[in-house]
């Protein structure tokens, strides 16, 4: 069974920064692609990030250039830094295993003054 736990979410102030964790287990991780999505209440899931088996990493338009993904095979954890957050980063932050078809429980994110 694949089991994906997000931690780290949080309130934080605008220009603030947070560093959310995906702990993965029931798969091989240094074969597994992972990625983060979020969603803000009253709209739909949205692509954060995401990390290769082989370390290449993709962005989300909206988070490019901000929030950085990485990962550590030997914690089998996937990491997502989020640098000079904003409101609208204001979401339920969930982690993927996308060829399991998986997904971790959420963590919200809280970006207020």
């Amino acid at each position: 069974q694949v089991t994906l736990v997000e931690s780290g979410g949080g309130l934080v102030q605008p220009g603030g920064t947070l560093i959310l964790s995906c702990g993965v287990s029931g798969l091989t991780f240094s074969r597994e692609g992972i990625s983060w999505w979020r969603q803000a209440a009253g709209n739909q899931r949205e692509f954060v990030a995401h990390v290769a088996r082989g370390g290449t990493t993709n962005y989300g338009d909206s988070v490019s250039g901000r929030f950085t993904i990485s990962r550590d095979n030997r914690a089998n954890t996937v990491y997502l830094q989020m640098k000079n957050l904003k409101p609208e980063d204001t979401a339920v932050y969930y982690c993927n295993a996308p060829n399991k078809n998986a997904w971790g429980q959420g963590t919200q994110v809280t970006v207020s003054s």
